[in-house]
């Protein structure tokens, strides 16, 4: 898909987006982040420790649990989850600063930390990526090679609690095709980003 000529919104938007783990979402994501100019991705607090090739500041933001209490009960945080036993959280300041700016936002954020945004900022757009069924969420799993089957069975009971929300969302993505997927996603992002009230320097140069 060509973007020749795109420009970007006055008015910024934000995204949520959802998926069990093994639905794709994340390369999904990475695959929309290459077609659309201007978005922006919002990093995470995490109190999980760093990985070989994470860097800070880029994937997560690493911090020891009292810090993400604390950044909690202060209100820092736009959502915070348990997953696992570790802590995640969108740091608010951020993400409003960049909405206020203009600039459009996606967060990555489970069910939980979706449904906590909604409250706060109900014109979020939700999308839920969806796979084709629980055993290509398995397939996908295992293919990966990173997990035991312990835990790749932890994750599948979970992906059964994610996907039985996937009602709440404004917009479903069947990443059966990955292209397909694609396009989909990429679509109701650059629709949401071409609604009359993001874009009133058009308005302004066509009725004035």
């Amino acid at each position: 898909m060509s973007l020749a000529g795109w420009e970007t919104p006055e008015s910024g938007a934000l995204f949520v987006v959802s998926g069990a783990s093994g639905s794709g979402k994340t390369t999904l994501l990475h695959r929309v982040f290459q077609q659309v100019p201007g978005l922006e991705f919002s990093v995470s607090a995490t109190t999980r420790a760093i990985r070989p090739g994470e860097a800070e500041g880029v994937d997560y933001h690493y911090v020891d649990l009292p810090t993400f209490e604390k950044l909690r009960d202060e209100g820092a945080l736009l959502e915070h989850a348990n997953v696992y036993g570790r802590c995640y959280g969108t740091p608010r300041r951020p993400v409003e600063q960049a909405l206020a700016q203009g600039r459009s936002i996606v967060l990555d954020i489970d069910i939980v930390g979706a449904r906590q945004v909604r409250v706060s900022h109900p014109e979020a757009v939700s999308v839920f990526v969806l796979p084709p069924s629980i055993a290509a969420i398995q397939e996908r799993l295992f293919a990966r090679g990173t997990d035991s089957g312990e835990i790749i069975a932890r994750r599948i009971a979970d992906a059964r609690v994610q996907l039985s929300a996937c009602g709440e969302y404004d917009f479903l993505v069947m990443n059966d095709d990955l292209d397909t997927a694609t396009a989909v996603l990429t679509g109701i992002v650059l629709a949401e980003l071409s609604r009359v009230g993001r874009r009133k320097g058009w308005v302004g140069r066509f009725s004035g």
